[in-house]
């Protein structure tokens, strides 16, 4: 059997060497014309592949691989009837480890003193810590758990949230009972530190809306790492300004955050500019996924990760 595989990099075409015997790799970027009329696994381009999707029409692709865990949007301009796998497994460990970051970066005020070392000053401060804290986790599919796992050593007091209760165990956490999206509400007001890892779906559009933020405890941390459209902008500003809660996010409704945007002048936010995944840790895991997808195809196997199936 021979496949003929894609992918957008030079770097990525050299983490997949000693490919079997059969496979021809190329690299297309989707940007470009296509190489053949029928290509067995595509990876379209890391980041704003969505833009390049429609260069597939009139091609036979066996597998869409993106290299995103995320996919909304993509249903809408991906060609009728290819299946499209995500990229879970590549960037659980690194958003989790920038989640724990902004966490530790908030509480213990870093901005503030890299604002003063600018300024070469000695600004000491009484800040608050992570460890003790009512940590609450909405959301807990593998960007969640990794996110408990490496919370676990700072002694914090976590709830996890997700859309069925259950109790689930997760290395290094041990059974963690999981109660239901129908118990938000209530478990936000005794919640000191909020993370979000939510998908964006319809349900979770602006789930956090000005009533949902209202909910929470005074001055708790709300920590974004999932989606933008999961908090309603506007209600996050007002909040903000009104002295109600921090924040620290890595993904907002408009990226890039346009210029003048009132979150970049907001008071008590953290901003990075949506780089949970964007680590060294991504080029072998992606590599690895795309491998196996290879492996499985030439097996005869389903491929990993298909969230829009073939049809």
């Amino acid at each position: 059997m021979s496949l003929l595989v894609t992918v957008p990099t030079d770097r990525l075409a050299q983490n997949l060497e000693s490919l079997p015997d059969g496979v021809e790799l190329k690299v297309w970027d989707l940007q470009t014309p296509t190489p053949a009329s029928r290509i067995d696994i595509v990876v379209p381009p890391y980041m704003g592949s969505s833009r390049w999707l429609s260069s597939l029409e009139g091609i036979e692709v066996g597998l869409v691989q993106g290299q995103a865990i995320g996919y909304d949007g993509v249903a809408q301009l991906l060609p009728p009837g290819m299946p499209y796998a995500n990229a879970a497994s590549v960037h659980e460990a690194s958003t989790a480890e920038l989640a724990v970051g902004l966490m530790i970066a908030a509480q213990r005020q870093l901005p503030r003193f890299v604002r003063a070392q600018e300024q070469g000053e000695w600004s000491p401060v009484f800040a608050d810590s992570l460890a003790d804290r009512r940590v609450l986790l909405v959301g807990f599919g593998g960007v969640g758990k990794a996110i408990a796992q490496r919370l676990a050593p700072f002694e914090v007091e976590m709830t996890a949230v997700a859309r069925s209760a259950r109790t689930e165990h997760v290395d290094g956490v041990g059974d963690l009972a999981v109660r239901g999206m129908d118990e938000l509400e209530t478990l936000l007001s005794d919640a000191e530190i909020v993370v979000l890892s939510l998908p964006a779906t319809d349900e979770t559009h602006h789930l956090f809306d000005a009533e949902m933020i209202g909910r929470m405890a005074q001055s708790a941390l709300l920590v974004n790492v999932g989606r933008g459209p999961l908090i309603d902008s506007e209600a996050l500003v007002a909040a903000l300004h009104e002295g109600r809660i921090r924040a620290a996010s890595d993904v907002f409704e408009e990226e890039p955050l346009p210029a003048g945007h009132p979150l970049w002048s907001a008071p008590n936010l953290l901003i990075s500019p949506h780089v949970g995944g964007a680590s060294t840790a991504m080029n072998p895991r992606i590599a690895r996924l795309v491998r196996a997808q290879i492996d499985r195809m030439l097996a005869g196997e389903p491929p990993l990760n298909v969230v829009i199936p073939a049809s």
